[in-house]
C-alpha cells in the first residue's frame, strides 16, 4: 500500500474486496450507488468475526500487560489480579468502540483498537511506591486517570490542530518509529517476557514456526484465507507448542464463566495533586502517540486523518479513559500494533475492529473465555509480530520515500528524530540520571512521542521559522 498520508484518494482494492461493494448493474437504467470506502463498508458475518479476532489475537497481549505488571506490584492475589485484567479487557472493548463506532464528535471512525497505555505504568508504579500500603493506591491511580482522560478530552479540539507540522518527512519519521519501537515488544515475547535473558530454542523453534507459517500462507493462500493469515499461524504455533509443554491452561481450569467488573470495586477515587500531575503528563503523551498513530493508518487505509479526524479520535481515547475507571480500568490509548494487522491484511473495515472491540467486552465478562486467548504462548505472539510491527515501519519509510529527502534539510530532520526516538529503544537506562525530572522521563522514554517532537520541532526550525530570508 502506498498511500500517502495526505491522500484523499480511494485507494485500490483487492479483488476480494469486490465482494462486499454495491454496485448497480449496468445497462439498467439505475444509477449505480455511490462507491462505499473500505473503511466503511461492513464484510460479511464471517469475515467479520474471523477478522475481529485475528485483531483480537494481534491485541491482547497488550492490553493485559500493563494490569498483569501493576498487580503484581501491589502484591495483589491472584483472583484481584483476575479480576482487574477482566477490567482492562472490558473497558479496552468500551474505548474501541467508542473509537470505531463512536457518536457525535467522538470517535474517528477507523479500524482503531484502544486498550491499556503502557505509558502509565511507570507513573502508576511511582504512586503505588509512595504510598505505604499498597492497597490504597489503586483508589488514587483511579482518580488521576478520570481527572487527566477529561482535561484531554477538553484539550483535543485543540491538540488536534498539530496535524498541520506533521508534512510527509515528520509523518514518515514517526510511523516508521512506531514499527521500530513495536519489534523490541516481538523479541520480547519471543524471550518470553523476559528481556533480559537469551531465548531458549523452544521459543526460537516456536517463533520462527509461527513466521514462517504466516509467510508461506500468505504466499499461498488467496481471498478470505489470506487475509487471516496471521490469525491461522498464530492458531498454528499454538497446535505446534502443545506438545513442547509451553502451553499454559491453569488459568483456564481456574476462571468463572461470568464475571462483570463491579464498579469502584477497589474503592472510590481519591484525587491527589501528584498523581494527578503524572498521569497528566501520561495523558498528554498519549495523545501525542495517538496522533501520530491515526496518520499513520490514514496513510494505509487511503483515508487522511485531518483536524476533525483526530479531534474525534482523541476524544475518543480521551472519554474512554475518563471512563474506564468506574470499571477499575486505567488510561486507554491507540494500540499501533493492529496498524501493522490492518497494512497486511488490507482489511480496512472498522466494523471488523469493533467486532474486536466487542469480544473484548465479552472477555471481560466472561473470564474463562478470556483465559482462552491467554493459551497462545508468547514466543508465538512474538513471531507473528515480526511480521506486524515490521509492516509499520516499512509503511512509514515508504512514506518518507515520498518526503523529498533530497530536498533542502528533510534528511537531516529525519536522520536526527530517528536518532532521538531510538534512544530508548536500544537502551531503557540512558535516562536513568536523578537530576532529570521523572514528568521528562517520560516523554524521552517513549520512542515515539521523543522521536515525534524532535521531528515536528526541526521541521519548524529548517522548513519555517525564518525560511523567507533563507537563501534558496
Amino acid at each position: 500500500m502506498t498511500a500517502e498520508p495526505g491522500a484523499t484518494e480511494r485507494p485500490d482494492r483487492e479483488p476480494e474486496e469486490d465482494d462486499d461493494l454495491e454496485r448497480g448493474g449496468a445497462g439498467t437504467g439505475v444509477h449505480p450507488a455511490p462507491p462505499v470506502h473500505p473503511v466503511d463498508q461492513v464484510p460479511a458475518p464471517g469475515r467479520l468475526l474471523a477478522g475481529g479476532f485475528q485483531h483480537v489475537a494481534a491485541s491482547y497481549a497488550g492490553v493485559v500487560a500493563p494490569p498483569l505488571v501493576l498487580g503484581a506490584a501491589l502484591r495483589l492475589p491472584p483472583k484481584e489480579i483476575t479480576f482487574l485484567v477482566g477490567a482492562a479487557l472490558f473497558t479496552a472493548g468500551i474505548a474501541t468502540l467508542l473509537q470505531t463506532i463512536g457518536f457525535w464528535k467522538v470517535g474517528a471512525r477507523m479500524p482503531f483498537v484502544n486498550g491499556v497505555s503502557f505509558a502509565g505504568v511507570a507513573p502508576m508504579l511511582a504512586v503505588a511506591d509512595a504510598r505505604a500500603g499498597h492497597g490504597d493506591a489503586l483508589p488514587v491511580i483511579h482518580g488521576a486517570v478520570i481527572v487527566a482522560g477529561v482535561l484531554g478530552f477538553l484539550l483535543a479540539p485543540s491538540f488536534c490542530r498539530l496535524v498541520r507540522f506533521f508534512p510527509p518527512v515528520v509523518s514518515g519519521t514517526v510511523i516508521t518509529l512506531i514499527g521500530i519501537t513495536l519489534l523490541p515488544v516481538s523479541f520480547g515475547w519471543i524471550q518470553g517476557g523476559r528481556p533480559d535473558r537469551p531465548a531458549s530454542l523452544t521459543n526460537l523453534a516456536l517463533a520462527g514456526a509461527t513466521l514462517a507459517t504466516v509467510l508461506v500462507l500468505r504466499r499461498l493462500l488467496s481471498g478470505f484465507l489470506r487475509q487471516i493469515a496471521i490469525l491461522l499461524g498464530i492458531v498454528a504455533g499454538t497446535l505446534i507448542a502443545v506438545p513442547t509443554g509451553v502451553v499454559d491452561t491453569s488459568a483456564t481450569r481456574h476462571a468463572a464463566l461470568v464475571g462483570f467488573p463491579t464498579p469502584f470495586h477497589f474503592g472510590h477515587p481519591v484525587l491527589e495533586v501528584p498523581a494527578i500531575v503524572s498521569m497528566c503528563v501520561v495523558m498528554l503523551v498519549c495523545m501525542t502517540e495517538s496522533t501520530a498513530d491515526m496518520l499513520a493508518l490514514g496513510a494505509i487505509v487511503g483515508r487522511r486523518a485531518d483536524e476533525k479526524v483526530i479531534a474525534a479520535g482523541l476524544r475518543a481515547d480521551t472519554l474512554g479513559s475518563a471512563v474506564s475507571p468506574f470499571f477499575n480500568g486505567f488510561a486507554n490509548s491507540a494500540f499501533a500494533q493492529n496498524i501493522g494487522l490492518v497494512a497486511i491484511t488490507r482489511v480496512r473495515s472498522r466494523y471488523t475492529v469493533a467486532a474486536c472491540g466487542l469480544f473484548f467486552v465479552l472477555l471481560g465478562l466472561s473470564p474463562v473465555f478470556a483465559s482462552l486467548i491467554a493459551l497462545v504462548p508468547q514466543p508465538v505472539l512474538g513471531g507473528a509480530g515480526i511480521v506486524l510491527f515490521g509492516t509499520v515501519a516499512a509503511s512509514g519509510i515508504d512514506v518518507l520515500r515520498t518526503a523529498g529527502l533530497d530536498q533542502g534539510d528533510n534528511l537531516l530532520i529525519a536522520a536526527a528524530s530517528l536518532g532521538m526516538g531510538l534512544i530508548p529503544v536500544v537502551s531503557r537506562a540512558f535516562y536513568d540520571n536523578t537530576a532529570i525530572p521523572e514528568t521528562l522521563k517520560i516523554i524521552l522514554n517513549s520512542g515515539v512521542s521523543a522521536g515525534c517532537l524532535t521531528a515536528v520541532l526541526l521541521n519548524l526550525a529548517f522548513n519555517h521559522v525564518g525560511r523567507g530570508r533563507r537563501t534558496p
